[in-house]
């Protein structure tokens, strides 16, 4: 064996997947490969649809282009590609742009398909990674639609602010000077301010102008406290549904510390692309009964069916389904007062599981609970027990059907005070039984759609406080193997039949619960609050318990299983809720299956190890 042979057989042993095949695959692979020297002047030659081939870099840059010149991926030594279209025969749409000139080992069809064949470690390593790179490039590309944006891309100025001391007159001037039609009222150090209050161009006018009040007066006297809010991160979409919810015109936008970032109004919002989905809403939010509501809840199935396959990121088909719950919710609660007159007393409309997470599906059912003050008279338990009976007997008139676990506000055991809410909660900590982990697993996703929010706030601060032991950790993760993966002998799907022999595969059950799970235990785990599956993953990037890369398998699976859930719901094939039948899948998408199942049993398998062992 010449020199230039050994080295070329050192490289490639030490690149993945050959580090962990026999050294046979590594000797087949290069006295098969071909070495190409790439340069700008022949970029366009290898990428070749009629002849597909496997790249592997040992030195140079060079990166991935899409058809409509995104940057996919930059390449360096130990990087693959032309893969996708080895795998799936499908053309090749991408092409390359070399970087820095590079030397590169090429191998053909014939002799990838017989690696293939021969070591199933190698085709899993290449099925992976084209089911990551579909994903990640998904995912990191968005496209130009409001659904894809974020309200960081809408701040084209820095935020203008005042101190609650300022006189209105210095508002007006402010505003004036630098055009805007809103200021932020902030207190508190430059590094270290935060949002106490809001005043707009409407409350000069109505609480300052039409009331005679003396403009030398400080903006604490007619500022709005306490103002609704959304972070820098969160997209177009919930700040829509915010200002629609709330009928405000001006929101402020904070970055993560809470410290202000600027002001998004209707108006930025109005240039983004208009949306049938968001329009919805908007009509829920005004219905002037419930002939309305019932009319516009029919209109989701096919709205949805339009708008999911225009989209890129399939989570924000949960938060839209969610959003209409929402709507649906607080404009009944609106109509039962205007029935039957406003509320006693504060309150709390919460909800659940799927809801909670902004995770709903066109089958998802009701999950909802009352938050109550104590101490409340007959009178008034039974003021809240007819509201509870009036919202959920009317969600199930537009289409959200009651939940089969009775987990509803109908229900007396859902419609309890803080102090019954937080005693069943620390019941459920301190005897971990298989009713209470059940219970766990669907009370701790827990959301606040309406009512009133401080009540909500005294709430979570409460059970933050309470703190499980490490019984309570391992019993939640002795849950997770309950359920288990579709995954047989020989990495074979295992499907299910119905009364009619129709094959499937429940992708919420042994799929999409089972990340859920896993998920909200590391959650808890860290005394992480959000409730969205992909929040929680985002907040757990910034502890130990998971590594970044175990964080992105779980949510490229999530997202994964999650469309196809979807994408199911939408066909007309029958069978069950939330099922698939695989033989109607391509080749390459039973291989994505297979490896998101795979990936979630190692996961499913490590957290399991962990809690049992109590090394977190």
């Amino acid at each position: 064996m010449n020199a230039q042979h050994q080295d070329i057989l050192d490289f490639v042993a030490q690149q993945a997947p050959f580090n962990a095949l026999p050294d046979s695959t590594s000797d087949y692979f290069c006295h098969h490969l071909e070495v190409i020297y790439v340069t700008r002047e022949n970029q366009h030659l290898w990428l070749d649809s009629a002849h597909p081939k496997l790249f592997l870099i040992r030195s140079g840059v060079v990166e991935l282009v899409s058809p409509d010149g995104d940057a996919i991926a930059r390449l360096t030594s130990g990087d693959y590609f032309g893969y996708p279209s080895l795998l799936s025969g499908e053309a090749i749409k991408n092409r390359i742009e070399v970087k820095q000139e590079a030397l590169v080992y090429v191998l053909n069809q014939q002799d990838f398909d017989y690696l293939r064949r021969e070591y199933k470690a190698f085709e899993q390593y290449f099925v992976r990674a084209h089911s990551n790179r579909l994903l990640s490039t998904k995912f990191q590309h968005h496209s130009d639609s409001w659904s894809e944006r974020k309200i960081a891309d809408l701040m084209t100025r820095q935020p203008v602010t005042l101190t609650p001391e300022a006189t209105i007159h210095t508002c007006a001037q402010t505003m004036s000077d630098h055009r805007v039609s809103s200021i932020m009222v902030v207190q508190g150090q430059p590094m270290e301010q935060r949002l106490i209050g809001v005043v707009t161009d409407r409350d000069l006018r109505s609480r300052v102008l039409a009331k005679g009040v003396d403009p030398q007066q400080s903006i604490s006297e007619i500022m709005t406290k306490n103002p609704k809010y959304i972070f820098e991160n969160n997209r177009v979409f919930s700040a829509m549904h915010l200002m629609l919810k709330h009928n405000i015109h001006h929101l402020p936008v904070l970055n993560e510390h809470h410290q202000p970032m600027g002001m998004v109004t209707s108006t930025d919002l109005l240039r983004q692309q208009k949306s049938d989905p968001v329009q919805l809403i908007g009509r829920i939010y005004k219905a002037s009964g419930i002939a309305d509501l019932k009319r516009y809840a029919q209109e989701v199935p096919e709205l949805l069916d339009g708008f999911a396959y225009h989209i890129d990121d399939i989570s924000l088909i949960g938060k839209l389904l969610s959003g209409i719950s929402d709507a649906l919710t607080t404009r009944l609660i609106q109509l039962f007062q205007q029935q039957h007159g406003d509320a006693p007393t504060r309150f709390s409309w919460i909800c659940f599981g799927s809801q909670a997470r902004e995770e709903q599906t066109l089958h998802s059912d009701q999950d909802n609970g009352l938050l109550l003050p104590n101490d409340l008279t007959p009178e008034q338990m039974d003021y809240f027990k007819r509201m509870g009976e009036f919202v959920c007997e009317q969600l199930d008139v537009c289409g959200i059907v009651r939940c089969p676990g009775n987990i509803m506000a109908s229900n007396e055991q859902c419609r309890l005070t803080l102090k019954d809410w937080l005693a069943k909660f620390s019941k459920w900590l301190a005897t971990p039984t298989p009713e209470a982990m059940l219970n766990c697993k669907i009370f701790f996703d827990l959301r606040f759609i309406t009512g009133s929010s401080d009540l909500f706030a005294d709430f979570s601060e409460a059970l933050s406080a309470l703190k499980p032991d490490q019984l309570f950790y391992r019993a939640l993760a002795s849950e997770l193997n309950l359920n288990s993966v579709p995954i047989g002998l020989f990495n074979q799907l295992k499907t299910e039949a119905d009364e009619q022999h129709h094959k499937f595969i429940d992708l919420k059950r042994r799929g999409i619960v089972i990340i859920n799970d896993i998920v909200r235990l590391y959650a808890l785990q860290a005394n992480i609050r959000y409730a969205s599956t992909l929040e929680r993953l985002d907040a757990l990037t910034k502890t130990q318990f998971l590594s970044k890369k175990d964080i992105f398998d779980l949510k490229d699976c999530w997202r994964y299983l999650t469309q196809l859930r979807l994408h199911a719901q939408l066909d007309s094939e029958q069978l069950p809720s939330n099922c698939i039948n695989p033989d109607r899948l391509t080749s390459l998408e039973r291989h994505q299956l297979k490896e998101a199942f795979y990936l979630v049993r190692q996961a499913q398998q490590a957290a399991s190890f962990k809690f049992a062992r109590g090394s977190l």
